[in-house]
């Protein structure tokens, strides 16, 4: 965790100079906007790691207040660092294949000015419509057959909500919408695989979300594992948070649900001790005396090692983490990293389904994704 910390923060550091001196540089020419650029910038860049570290002493205001500020300005960093990339090697191209209007380097001021305004209304602009988007989740609708009998259960439909990331920068409002959206689908049962709670709860947060969460209707119950962001921010809390709520927290355990269908969770592989090995779900199912003879839904927050549900008869695999990228371009990036990042995948006679979550991580700003809510109608026996 210490080698993370100094390597994002260097990271983070050198990426912010690098911005604040060309947009230094740009503005060199008007002297109060660039006082004024480098005060806000620094500003800007200053208030996520301060906040991080107030919020470790007080939970809420003002370290809750910086961090929902400042983490903005990881997308302004993102995009502001994109743009000025591009214009240096615009530059580098030109130094060796000249291209450029020769009228360019004899009116600096102006040049540096535009191109300035340039990036900053690109980024603002960008940032608006990830803002937007990022609070219009989807319905996405899947429809699918299992061959095993399910009891006395023909269908069952699932309604499932990913990576909420419920804390200072997602609140109860946010949480009261999700939940709307949720009961207007009518699910049987509601599942959620992970990252419900981005941050270390108080217990004023905590009475806010069990009043909201526990008004979602879902008649065969809310049933959800620990992400990595739950073990993060203090798990032992965090779950007890979540069972307050009235959810049914699955650390490697199985269930067996209105004598239908069986609901295996798994702990985040992110809590596991060095060196400790993930536990078998032929073992979960077996400890609780079940198998695989009825349809299995598997809860696993991080879509790794996918062929382990196939080889253990699991019938239908959900999990989130991915965000599908959520910021363009680390959303390319993230199709290179995961076998299935998003979306639908069959191994076998195993399903998977990887979704983009509702909430968001860091910055409340989608641009390499949309957030959803999935519904999955489940027929049995064919």
């Amino acid at each position: 965790m210490l080698i993370f910390l100094v390597v994002a923060l260097s990271i983070y550091g050198l990426a912010n100079f690098y911005i604040a001196r060309r947009g230094g540089q740009a503005l060199a020419a008007y002297p109060t906007a660039r006082t004024v650029f480098l005060v806000v910038f620094i500003a800007m860049a200053l208030a996520f790691p301060l906040g991080r570290v107030l919020m470790g002493l007080v939970k809420e205001f003002p370290g809750a207040a910086l961090v929902k500020f400042g983490s903005f300005h990881m997308v302004v960093m993102l995009y502001g660092f994109l743009g000025v990339v591009l214009i240096d090697l615009v530059r580098l191209a030109n130094a060796f294949f000249p291209f450029l209007p020769k009228s360019f380097a004899s009116h600096p001021g102006p040049v540096g000015l535009a191109l300035f305004l340039a990036v900053a209304g690109a980024t603002f602009l960008t940032i608006v419509g990830g803002a937007v988007n990022a609070v219009r989740p989807r319905t996405v609708e899947l429809a699918w057959s299992v061959p095993k009998r399910a009891g006395t259960l023909d269908s069952l439909t699932i309604v499932m909500a990913s990576d909420l990331h419920l804390g200072g920068l997602a609140g109860r409002s946010r949480l009261e919408k999700i939940v709307d959206r949720i009961n207007a689908l009518e699910p049987d049962v509601v599942l959620l695989p992970g990252d419900i709670v981005d941050e270390s709860v108080t217990e004023r947060i905590e009475a806010g979300f069990s009043a909201v969460i526990r008004r979602l209707r879902a008649p065969l119950g809310v049933f959800a594992v620990p992400g990595n962001h739950e073990f993060y921010s203090g798990l032992e809390r965090n779950l007890a948070c979540l069972r307050a709520c009235g959810i049914r927290v699955l650390e490697d355990e199985a269930v067996l649900v209105a004598d239908a269908f069986v609901i295996v969770g798994r702990r985040d592989r992110s809590s596991l001790a060095v060196q400790e090995a993930r536990a078998p779900i032929r073992s979960i199912l077996g400890r609780a005396g079940l198998d695989d003879s009825r349809p299995v839904i598997l809860l696993d927050h991080q879509p790794v090692h996918l062929e382990e549900a196939e080889q253990a008869g699991v019938d239908l695999q959900l999990s989130g983490h991915t965000h599908a990228g959520q910021l363009f371009p680390l959303d390319l990036i993230n199709k290179k990293v995961w076998e299935l990042n998003w979306g639908a995948l069959r191994k076998g006679n195993t399903q998977y389904y990887v979704t983009s979550g509702v909430g968001t991580w860091g910055p409340p700003v989608r641009t390499g994704s949309r957030p959803e809510i999935v519904r999955i109608r489940l027929s049995f026996g064919s």
